[in-house]
């Protein structure tokens, strides 16, 4: 029981409505979200997907010339944003997944519809980087890696500040 000033005693759910009235704008919790609004925890995934995308947009610039790009593997050019980032080892892979030497510019022909042409790619990697690197790639990409999320906001911003 609660006195109002002295007057007749207020029932608790009378109370409580007057408290709910009175007091919704302080304590309702959808005030406080807009006075304290949490910050918004960005999940592995969608983190690792973001880091895709900017590395993706990195290796196609990288390899570009004027905005325009030749397939590593058979030698189409076209413009860097109608190109992919082929991966001579699996993204499932995380050890190689953002490696530099393991991804490069490729066509949307080599990429999905061959494949990626993994031989005329370790050929090329062999050419470009010297003998036995596909090789080295390949022993790489065998061994069990896992980023931590801090790992990962670091690679995410090393490479939003190399892009365009």
């Amino acid at each position: 029981m609660c006195f109002d000033s002295f007057k007749n005693p207020i029932s608790k759910s009378a109370y409580l409505h007057r408290d709910k009235c009175v007091f919704s704008s302080v304590f309702h919790p959808l005030y406080q979200q807009l006075i304290m609004p949490k910050q918004k925890t960005i999940t592995r995934g969608k983190l690792v997907s973001k880091l895709d995308n900017v590395f993706s947009k990195f290796i196609r610039q990288r390899g570009s010339r004027s905005d325009i790009a030749q397939c590593f593997t058979c030698g189409k050019y076209d413009h860097w944003k109608k190109m992919q980032c082929g991966h001579f080892r699996s993204r499932q892979a995380y050890s190689t997944r953002w490696d530099e030497i393991n991804c490069q510019v490729q066509c949307v022909g080599c990429n999905m519809f061959k494949q990626g042409e993994q031989y005329l790619f370790a050929v090329n990697l062999d050419q470009k980087y010297g003998e036995g690197t596909a090789t080295k790639l390949y022993y790489k990409s065998i061994k069990l890696t896992k980023y931590s999320m801090i790992d990962l906001r670091e690679k995410l911003e090393y490479y939003q500040q190399k892009i365009l």
